[in-house]
């Protein structure tokens, strides 16, 4: 049995030929984010300056502008089919993100990272985990590809992973879990005091790597644990690679001053771990009748969106009522042990 090239994509979850893109393509691409990394990374990230909400509220608009612009593009170049794909790859991505936001903030409390450091520790973990997510990506599509069993597998992995945040509420996040920090613990001597944005430090006329060096090392298996989600459920939308790369890669690339932009309220987004579930739960269901029924795009388009709106409103009225009450509204989101 051979496997597809995973640049190419074969036929689509429906069966019907789906689009390819020849390596040129791919690499005009990968340019594209690698240019916005280094944006990112020595425009907004630069100088170890505290961050403003203004300036994350206007790199949110320009990053939003950045995604929806290459849409438009790939919408021109190889049709609606495929802008819709990317369209809704793109807002499922973006929303399964934002669970990411609440992990950001405690692992940032928990090693007690400076403020001015953040932006670049999220740039560079950004970096990395879009590299991670490529090997996802290309994995993923080769088995599709090959086995169409797959497309179960990810169904039943995403109903269960639906199952598990509809059941549970409040787990916190416990850094000190994550067996790549035990074991950075136990093999890389690491001082107790940040050292700027060094990754290493010298203390004594020893070699010792900085806290932030961790940092960087749990926020990035923290993303390949958020990935064995989230890349599935893209499939579920569309078996492309290309499509699947600049969605993850788009939505990424705003993560970082999305943070900042909503880090004094994320704790009102009281039913996102609800809203998450039911989307999950639904793509998870797609996957599974993908032999008797093809969901139409702007169906999945539609329902991520609604889901999403519903969650935003309640969350709102739960904020309104609880303020009305002079108490906090209960937070029932969930985040998996990292």
């Amino acid at each position: 049995m051979s496997f597809p090239l995973p640049f190419a994509a074969a036929a689509g979850a429906d069966g019907e030929p789906a689009m390819s893109a020849g390596v040129g393509i791919w690499a005009v691409l990968g340019a594209l984010v690698v240019v916005m990394l280094l944006v990112d990374l020595f425009v907004f990230a630069r100088g170890g300056r505290d961050v403003t909400v203004r300036a994350s509220a206007l790199w949110s608009l320009v990053w939003l502008a950045v995604a929806l612009g290459f849409g438009a593009l790939l919408w021109s170049w190889h049709g609606g089919e495929a802008g819709s794909e990317y369209l809704a790859g793109y807002l499922l991505e973006r929303s399964l993100s934002l669970d990411n936001l609440f992990v950001f903030a405690v692992l940032f409390s928990y090693f007690g990272v400076p403020a001015a450091v953040q932006p670049r520790v999220l740039s560079w973990g950004i970096a990395l985990a879009l590299v991670l997510r490529l090997v996802f990506i290309l994995v993923g599509a080769a088995l599709l590809g090959a086995f169409h069993v797959t497309f179960y597998a990810f169904g039943i992995l995403l109903i269960y992973t639906a199952y598990k945040l509809a059941r549970h509420d409040d787990r916190e996040v416990e850094p000190e879990h994550n067996p790549a920090l035990r074991l950075i613990r136990r093999r890389v001597p690491m001082s107790e005091e940040y050292d700027g944005q060094k990754l290493f430090t010298r203390r004594s006329g020893r070699r010792l790597a900085t806290p932030l060096f961790a940092v960087f090392v749990v926020v990035a298996t923290t993303d390949v644990i958020f990935a064995v989600d989230s890349i599935p459920a893209i499939f579920a939308i569309t078996t492309v690679p290309f499509i699947v790369f600049a969605a993850n890669a788009f939505a990424m690339l705003g993560l970082r001053a999305l943070y900042f932009l909503l880090v004094g309220v994320m704790d009102r987004f009281v039913y996102l771990t609800q809203g998450l579930s039911v989307i999950l739960g639904v793509i998870g269901a797609k996957m599974l009748l993908v032999d008797v029924w093809h969901v139409p795009i702007w169906l999945s388009l539609s329902v991520i969106a609604g889901v999403l709106a519903i969650t935003a409103v309640l969350s709102l009225r739960a904020e309104a009522d609880a303020d009305e009450q002079h108490e906090p509204p209960r937070p029932t989101r969930e985040v998996e042990h990292v």
